[in-house]
């Protein structure tokens, strides 16, 4: 199977297994989804939506969070881990959201990114998720996949994302890059992996991780 074949058995696979894709991260606009993408750094999705609520009872739009201290807001997602950083980035992006942005998240990468704890990745998923605008965020599932998949090297995320919007069309990048996280959640994890449930891998993956699998049976 050639690498175009390949990319085809992605899309058409996880399009069967996926047909209505779920956002991971519980939001109501594009703040709080902001807000909840910048708390998931290397906390998990589940954990970030039990402490949303709480958060968002007090502060769900950036004049009302900063009527909080950024002790109050880093008490309130300790949870989440990095509270320290998160919370001074919490404050001072909604501080900067107000003063330079008429209190609205802006629409664009390069604006998104000169917020205060906001990365790459996070603008990645806001442009897509809250603004439809096409973008591929990599994450720890894709950055993995797309290495099993023999689609990018593993090199490094930015190599991985240049991979992913070389080969998948632009149009499906925003359904994609979350088919291929729930998929890697469910099907590919990076531990407890059986190749039998992981049908792309199987198909299509590096011979040397299906050889590597083969001899764990």
């Amino acid at each position: 199977m050639n690498k175009e074949a390949r990319v085809q058995f992605v899309i058409n696979t996880l399009k069967e297994l996926y047909p209505t894709i779920p956002v991971p991260l519980d939001h109501k606009d594009p703040y709080t989804l902001l807000i909840a993408v910048l708390l998931s750094a290397q906390c998990t999705d589940v954990r970030v939506n039990q402490i949303t609520p709480i958060l968002f009872a007090k502060a769900d739009n950036p004049y009302d969070m900063i009527k909080m201290s950024v002790e109050e807001i880093k008490e309130i997602i300790r949870p989440c881990g990095l509270s320290p950083m998160k919370s001074k980035g919490i404050y001072g992006l909604s501080h900067i959201l107000i003063d330079k942005h008429e209190g609205k998240v802006p629409q664009s990468f390069e604006e998104l990114e000169e917020l205060p704890a906001v990365g790459h990745k996070t603008a990645s998923v806001v442009m897509s998720q809250a603004f439809g605008v096409p973008a591929f965020p990599v994450d720890t599932h894709i950055h993995r996949l797309m290495y099993r998949w023999n689609l990018s090297n593993g090199k490094n995320v930015i190599q991985t994302e240049k991979d992913a919007k070389r080969l998948f069309p632009r149009d499906l990048w925003n359904d994609l890059h979350l088919q291929i996280i729930w998929y890697g959640r469910e099907y590919s994890p990076a531990r407890g992996w059986s190749l039998e449930k992981d049908i792309i891998t199987r198909t299509i993956g590096k011979k040397s991780i299906i050889d590597e699998m083969s001899k764990l049976k």
